[in-house]
């Protein structure tokens, strides 16, 4: 019987604090790069926002999914883009998914920088971790290359 992709729910605090980055996001204000990301609901048709990390690598704009296959993930992949937002300044993007093979680089270089906020739900892998361990967990990881459309 196949396990169910990995997903990390958030603790009550964690949906609290989302709520706060978020909002402060929507108002202009961004928390060392954070933005809202708005997504269309894959069944409810309308607009899901989340606070999100965009991370840079090599002149590329990618989401990556700390708590793994979560609702936004499910939703980006039947919507295919949304929205990044800090404050009146929104973006529209297009969102394509890397498989797990071109992954690596992406994921080390993000915790090198986002791994104090997130390195708890990598489950043991950081950015110091060998490519085999971070090759071994990019499976439960989905990243996003966004190409930013307007």
């Amino acid at each position: 019987m196949p396990s169910s992709p990995y997903y990390l729910q958030g603790s009550p605090v964690n949906v609290r604090l989302n709520g706060v980055i978020g909002w402060l996001a929507r108002h202009g204000l961004s928390l060392a790069g954070t933005a809202e990301m708005s997504v269309r609901g894959r069944k409810s048709g309308k607009l899901q926002r989340i606070p999100v990390n965009p991370h840079t690598y090599e002149g590329g704009q990618y989401l990556v999914s700390a708590r793994g296959h979560s609702q936004w993930v499910r939703n980006m992949r039947a919507a295919g883009g949304g929205e990044l937002r800090v404050g009146r300044k929104v973006r529209a993007f297009t969102a394509v998914e890397l498989p797990d093979a071109e992954k690596l680089p992406v994921l080390r270089t993000y915790l090198e920088k986002w791994g104090w906020e997130v390195n708890q739900y990598f489950q043991g892998v950081t950015a110091k971790s060998s490519d085999e361990e971070l090759a071994a967990a990019a499976g439960d990881h989905p990243v996003f290359r966004i190409t930013v459309t307007d």
